[in-house]
């Protein structure tokens, strides 16, 4: 698999984090902690992508939610990680495998394909108050200023109540069930040229400013997809820094984006070409 990929920051100073194998890619994105948690999501991010990326390369056709479950088990046992008390992240797993491009989403990542768009929204729809609420002061003018991180520190409070949780939303974090309820789709290979897999930190201002042509973006070198990222930093930091158009946790989130290519249709177009 062709990978082509950036992020903004880099990915040592990043929340997200962007795996890559030759058959595949994973991205994560450690939810930001404005509440205290034992480890870094960063740290738990990077971890749990590490041990996405073991399980895969030893069993290339493993079941995706048996790998993701086995990972956040391995993960919590070595942090000593509690449910409901721990850092958490979303993941995306793209694999080729056999004919098949095999997706997993679990979270708000965005997946895309030619003719398909696929998340996870299952926490944007519990529309808790302190959402609401704090989206409200962003379109007042009021901005990212202590009474904003109060309001995030009560909502990850009440986030993490409904965590991993039947009526609530699932997440990878300490409880390996979670990894029953993500998202699972297959395709065809022969029916997929390409894969675009982005953060929310990126997605949301590429809607946002009309930056999210992915049909361009599929065949954009990695100079270019990071351009992308930093136009959309750009214009949070000069046009919107206090989050009245586009209402955001932070002014600044991590941005990663990723397009993936399957071999079998790249080696398809070299033999066309020859």
């Amino acid at each position: 698999m062709e990978i082509a990929s950036a992020q903004l920051p880099a990915i040592e100073a990043s929340d997200d984090k962007i795996v890559t194998m030759a058959n595949g890619v994973i991205m994560l994105d450690g939810a930001s902690a404005f509440v205290p948690v034992p480890v870094p999501p960063a740290v738990y991010a990077a971890e749990l992508g590490t041990q996405l990326k073991d399980h895969l390369v030893h069993a290339p056709g493993a079941d995706l939610v048996e790998v993701l479950a086995e990972a956040i088990h391995d993960v919590a046992a070595r942090f000593d990680l509690c449910p409901g008390e721990s850092p958490s992240s979303t993941v995306t797993i793209v694999r080729e495998h056999d004919g098949w491009l095999d997706m997993l989403l679990l979270g708000d990542n965005l997946v895309v394909l030619p003719t398909t768009i696929i998340t996870d929204t299952r926490l944007s729809r519990l529309d808790l108050e302190p959402t609401r609420r704090y989206r409200q002061r962003l379109a007042g003018g009021f901005g990212f200023d202590a009474a904003h991180r109060a309001i995030l520190r009560e909502l990850q409070t009440q986030q993490a109540a409904r965590r991993n949780r039947p009526g609530g939303y699932w997440i990878a974090e300490a409880e390996p069930a979670a990894a029953a309820n993500a998202l699972v789709r297959r395709f065809r290979i022969a029916e997929v040229p390409w894969v675009g897999l982005a953060t929310d930190g990126a997605y949301k201002p590429m809607q946002h400013l009309l930056l999210d042509d992915w049909p361009q973006l599929a065949s954009a070198e990695p100079e270019v997809l990071e351009q992308v990222l930093r136009r959309c930093e750009k214009w949070e930091a000069q046009d919107d820094p206090a989050g009245v158009d586009l209402p955001r946790a932070k002014r600044h989130d991590d941005k990663s984006i990723a397009i993936a290519m399957p071999t079998t249709r790249l080696h398809t177009a070299d033999a066309i070409t020859r």
